[in-house]
């Protein structure tokens, strides 16, 4: 089996309304298995506008169970194209109980379970306590088609504890779903995921938004890219500006060569050498 996985980003914009971006997304999803790819992920909160500007209980509206209506139309989906989908969506688990959730789906369409954002801001611009509770799944990595994948959720990404989590996990791909805006930001967006491939010794799918939505002043600046576990961006870095599907080819070989390079990786990890202890 080849250790290349053609691997794909959605960054987009606000369409307007749910179901003309769960469409879109659609779209998105069959172009990247006509271009190859085999696993792909979407933006955080993919099918909704970033609601988090504001903080207004009518957008409560925009979650749902998982699995669900959604993840159950895309898990047909991904059956149908022998594509891994990663879909960062609005969880409603009961009643007043909400998440910021990716659920991931394997090529063949099953569910395979769901990452839950830990790590949740309340500033201006982004008053995410208003609607999700943290996380209480913990940091799992599923064993898909592609490999093994993980799933950290924008804020995440500024703690390293979940990234050092995923990689004690045996993750091979983690993937970011973001919506972050220009500004202080935009330096630490091409710095900290580079910095976290490196001292995890994976692959980083980094995905982010672009435009300013009718809620806020936000401006998502998109720049999605992929990066390998040596920090370097894995073809060009996605438009400042423009929707655009990103695809791949990542070497997972690259990840055995990296890690046999390092001694740090086998002492973080003792499962994966032998000690002698003398009693």
């Amino acid at each position: 089996m080849s250790d290349i996985v053609r691997a794909a980003l959605v960054q987009t914009t606000w369409t307007g309304d749910k179901e003309s971006m769960i469409k879109a997304h659609e779209d998105y999803a069959r172009d990247a298995a006509a271009q190859g790819a085999k696993v792909i992920c979407f933006q955080e909160l993919f099918y909704g506008p970033y609601f988090c500007q504001v903080q207004e209980a009518e957008y409560y509206e925009y979650a749902e169970s998982i699995p669900g209506p959604t993840t159950e139309r895309f898990q047909a989906l991904a059956a149908e194209l022998g594509l891994v989908m990663v879909l960062p969506m609005y969880e409603k688990e009961q009643e007043g109980v909400l998440y910021n959730t990716a659920a991931v789906v394997d090529a063949d369409g099953s569910y395979l379970g769901k990452y839950r954002k830990h790590h949740i801001p309340q500033v201006k611009g982004f008053w995410e306590k208003f609607y999700f509770r943290p996380g209480n799944l913990g940091y799992p990595v599923f064993d898909t088609a592609v490999g093994k994948v993980g799933v950290y959720i924008c804020y995440d990404r500024h703690f390293p504890e979940g990234w050092r989590e995923l990689g004690l996990g045996g993750a091979q791909i983690v993937f970011n779903p973001s919506a972050t805006s220009r500004g202080l930001s935009s330096y630490l967006w091409q710095l900290e995921q580079p910095a976290s491939a490196v001292a995890n010794e994976y692959y980083v799918g980094a995905i982010n938004r672009v435009g300013t939505e009718p809620l806020g002043d936000n401006d998502f600046y998109g720049q999605s890219y992929f990066v390998d576990p040596e920090g370097k961006f894995v073809g060009a870095v996605g438009d400042t500006h423009q929707p655009e599907l990103i695809v791949r080819d990542l070497d997972l070989g690259l990840i055995k060569t990296v890690r046999e390079r390092w001694q740090f990786y086998r002492d973080r990890r003792p499962e994966s050498y032998t000690r002698t202890v003398e009693l």
